[in-house]
C-alpha cells in the first residue's frame, strides 16, 4: 500500500515538473518586455499586470494610461515604434485603429468564449481584436445623497430629464472618454438622432459637472460631491461592491458590447503580446475580471459559475439581452464629429444650457395647467431651442463633413474646416440657449 502510494506520488510529482517545463519553456519564448496603452485604471491594470508576470517570470509589463481617445492619437502618431496592445472598451475606437491598419490579426486559440452578446460578435470577424468582457451603460447613483435630498431613484435616461435632478448629476466628456462617447451613441442609436439628442440636452440641463476624466464622475458619485453619475456599469458594480452606499441600473435603451484588447501592427514584443491576449481570456484572467474592485462581465461562460448570488450575466438576463442592436460601423462614421458637437453644444457651454433648462423647467412649473396659449407657444419654443443641435443625422455622418474631423490635443488648434464647424456650432449653440432663456422668462408674464 505504500508503495502504490510511493508510485502515485512520483507520478504527480513528475508530472508537476513536466507541466513546470512546459510553462518554463513558454516563459522563455516570452519577450522580456510588454508595452500596453490603456484607458483602464490601476485597479483594473495592476491585478492583471501582477498576475502575468507571475506567470511568465523575466516579463516586465508596462501600462501607459491614456483616454481612448488619446490612446488611438498615440498609436497613429508612433506607428514606427508603437506600443505592444491596445487594451480599452470602446470597439468603434478599435474599429478606427482597424481602418487605419494599426492592428495586426491574431486569433486566440482559447476555448469556452461566448460568440456573440445579444446580436453583437464578441470578436471583430476580421480578426484584428478581441473582446475579454462585456460592458454595458447606465447610471449609477448615491443612495445615501438621494435621501437627504429627496429624490428618486432613477431608473431610465428620461427620469434624468425631470426638474428635481437639475444639479444633482454628472458625466465626463466623451471626446476625453470612450465609455462615454459609447453611452452617448448608444442612446443615439437607441432613441434616433434628433429624440436622442433630444435627451443629451435636456439632461445636459440638469448637469452639475462635466468632467474631463471618466473616473471623475464615480468619485464624485461615491463621495457625495453629486446623487447622479452617467457611467459604463462595472463603475457602479465596483463601487457597490467594495462598500461605498451607491447602486446602479441599467436603462431600457442600453448596450451590452465587448471590451476589447488589440495587438498592434509593428508590436516589437509580439509573442508577449499574443500571451497576454491568452492571458486574458484563460480560465485564471477571466476570474480576475469578479474581483469587487474591477467587477466585469466575463465572456468566458463558465466564469460566471463562480460569480457571486445576483452578479450581472449578459449572456442568460433577458433584461440585458433587450438591449439595442450597437452598430459599431455608422459610430466609427461619426466618431470624432460626435465628440466634438457635444464639447460645443454640453461640455463648453454648459453655464447657458443650465441656464435655459432652469428658466423652462422654472416657467413649466409656476404656470402649470394654467398657462395660456401664448406661454404655451413660448414655452414649445424654448424647448424646441434648447433640444436642437446644428447637425443633421445625414451630416453626421457624410464624410465632407466627418472626415474633416480629427483629435485635438490639449494645447493644440483644430485643422481649419473643423475649426469653421466648430465656430458655427458653438455660435448656433449660444444663440439657441440664450434665446430659450429669454422665451421661457416671457412665458412667465405672457397674457
Amino acid at each position: 500500500m505504500t508503495s502504490t502510494f510511493a508510485r502515485r506520488a512520483a507520478v504527480v510529482t513528475a508530472i508537476a515538473l513536466v507541466a513546470g517545463a512546459m510553462n518554463a519553456v513558454r516563459a522563455q519564448d516570452v519577450e522580456n518586455r510588454l508595452v500596453i496603452v490603456t484607458s483602464f485604471s490601476k485597479d483594473i491594470t495592476e491585478p492583471y499586470r501582477q498576475a502575468f508576470q507571475k506567470k511568465y517570470p523575466g516579463t516586465t509589463v508596462e501600462v501607459q494610461n491614456r483616454n481612448t481617445n488619446a490612446a488611438v492619437t498615440f498609436i497613429r502618431e508612433t506607428r514606427s515604434n508603437p506600443p505592444d496592445i491596445m487594451w480599452a472598451s470602446a470597439p468603434d475606437a478599435f474599429e478606427v485603429l482597424k481602418k487605419d491598419k494599426l492592428l495586426h490579426k491574431y486569433q486566440p486559440k482559447a476555448t469556452g468564449i461566448a460568440a456573440k452578446v445579444g446580436s453583437y460578435p464578441i470578436n471583430d470577424p476580421d480578426g484584428t481584436f478581441t473582446g475579454f468582457a462585456a460592458s454595458g451603460y447606465g447610471i449609477m447613483y448615491n443612495t445615501r445623497y438621494l435621501k437627504a435630498n429627496n429624490i428618486p431613484a432613477p431608473k431610465e435616461w428620461d427620469d434624468l430629464k425631470k426638474p428635481i435632478y437639475f444639479g444633482h448629476v454628472g458625466i465626463s466628456a466623451p471626446s476625453r472618454s470612450g465609455t462615454t462617447h459609447l453611452t452617448v451613441e448608444t442612446v443615439l442609436q437607441g432613441k434616433g438622432w434628433d429624440k436622442g439628442w433630444a435627451t443629451l440636452l435636456e439632461i445636459g440641463g440638469n448637469l452639475a459637472q462635466v468632467s474631463d476624466r471618466s473616473f471623475g464622475v464615480p468619485d464624485a458619485v461615491n463621495s457625495g460631491q453629486y446623487g447622479v453619475g452617467i457611467v459604463i456599469d462595472f463603475f457602479g458594480l465596483s463601487a457597490k461592491a467594495s462598500g461605498f452606499p451607491v447602486d446602479f441600473v441599467y436603462p431600457t435603451v442600453t448596450a451590452i458590447v465587448p471590451a476589447n484588447v488589440g495587438i498592434i501592427a509593428n508590436a516589437r514584443n509580439q509573442r508577449a503580446a499574443e500571451a497576454f491576449v491568452e492571458f486574458l481570456l484563460s480560465d485564471e484572467g477571466q476570474q480576475i475580471l469578479l474581483d469587487p474592485k474591477i467587477q466585469r462581465l466575463p465572456v468566458r461562460l463558465d466564469t460566471y459559475k463562480k460569480a457571486p448570488a445576483g452578479y450581472p450575466n449578459p449572456f442568460t438576463d433577458a433584461r440585458l439581452a433587450k438591449g439595442i442592436t450597437f452598430d459599431s460601423d455608422v459610430s466609427e462614421q461619426r466618431y470624432q464629429l460626435l465628440n466634438s458637437l457635444y464639447d460645443r453644444v454640453v461640455t463648453f457651454r454648459l453655464k447657458e444650457l443650465n441656464a435655459a433648462w432652469k428658466a423652462i423647467q422654472t416657467a413649466e412649473a409656476k404656470l402649470g395647467g394654467k398657462a395660456n396659449a401664448t406661454a404655451k407657444d413660448l414655452i414649445a419654443q424654448a424647448r424646441k431651442l434648447a433640444s436642437t443641435v446644428p447637425v443633421t443625422e445625414k451630416e453626421a455622418v457624410d464624410p465632407s463633413i466627418a472626415g474633416a474631423f480629427q483629435a485635438v490635443k490639449k494645447g493644440q488648434k483644430a485643422a481649419s474646416r473643423q475649426a469653421e464647424f466648430e465656430s458655427r456650432w458653438d455660435a448656433a449653440a449660444l444663440k439657441n440657449y440664450t434665446e430659450a432663456k429669454t422665451l421661457a422668462e416671457r412665458a412667465l408674464t405672457a397674457k
